[in-house]
């Protein structure tokens, strides 16, 4: 037992750290929200699905910082806060990429079908991430010197790594390069970037690690709301009018039951002009 507790001096500031970030992200949950209800004309499902995964995080943080309050009074964390924690990172992280899919697949901003290419990321990239999230529970459970320790935290890296992989396929629209350049970076921070700091500074700032992962993510969660905020001016929720229209009539054309519905829109002088059916 250390003077202060029973938390090593690496997880001292943890703590404070995850309480104090888990108010970070319900605040921009709290704006995210007064935004989707003042501009509730432009919103889209995924809109309110963004701010559910917004709450989800900050409240896995809550129960994470109240589990590591009773580690470092007690000893030991308390069952019930343990796994209301883990449940909770558990929706998390499914939510995360599944949002990041979606985002990423332009459902809901400019198609309202995923290609069957998409649903085959789906199956595979959900299913990974609940393992990456399972094995993270092992981890947390398993003492450090255990040989269980060492194969789930390998078995951890490595499906994160897929998943993350995985999740960038999806991100093919033109119009959202930017925002494949912020999963890529946003990755490279949590994924490599926070793990190569951990190994370099002192045992006591290690912490540090997990300081950087919730920045990122953090910065990453604004950025993306200021991206797909809901506007009718907004670029990033505006119809393409080359590429994915043609993708769009090829998801329509595979679809028997929508067969001979012609597609009508209108042109930049207001007019309507309508395609031919899409036989």
């Amino acid at each position: 037992m250390n003077p202060a507790g029973f938390l090593s001096a690496a997880e001292i500031p943890l703590p404070r750290l995850y309480i104090c970030m888990a108010a970070m992200f319900l605040t921009a949950a709290i704006v995210w929200t007064s935004t989707l209800l003042k501009h509730r004309y432009s919103v889209f499902k995924i809109h309110w699905l963004m701010a559910s995964l917004a709450y989800i995080k900050a409240v896995s943080l809550v129960f994470h910082s109240i589990n590591y309050h009773f580690i470092n009074t007690e000893g030991r964390p308390i069952e019930g806060w343990a796994v209301m924690y883990y449940i909770t990172h558990l929706l998390k992280g499914a939510l995360l990429f599944i949002t990041l899919a979606l985002i990423g697949t332009g459902f809901a901003f400019v198609k309202y079908i995923l290609s069957d290419k998409e649903k085959k990321i789906f199956m595979i990239v959900i299913p990974l991430q609940v393992l990456a999230n399972v094995a993270y529970i092992i981890i947390e459970e398993t003492e450090e010197a255990s040989s269980e320790y060492v194969l789930w935290r390998e078995i951890l890296f490595l499906v994160d790594l897929i998943c993350c992989g995985a999740i960038l396929f999806p991100v093919k629209l033109k119009l959202f390069r930017h925002y494949y350049v912020m999963i890529v970076c946003y990755i490279y921070f949590t994924r490599i970037i926070a793990i190569l700091l951990k190994v370099a500074v002192p045992f006591q700032w290690q912490w540090c690690q997990e300081f950087l992962i919730e920045v990122s993510t953090l910065v990453f969660f604004v950025l993306t709301g200021f991206k797909f905020q809901p506007a009718s001016n907004n670029p990033y929720l505006q119809l393409p009018q080359d590429e994915e229209d043609l993708e769009m009539d090829e998801v329509v054309t595979e679809s028997g039951a929508l067969e001979g519905i012609s597609k009508v829109k209108k042109t930049s002088n207001g007019r309507e002009r309508q395609r031919d059916p899409a036989l």
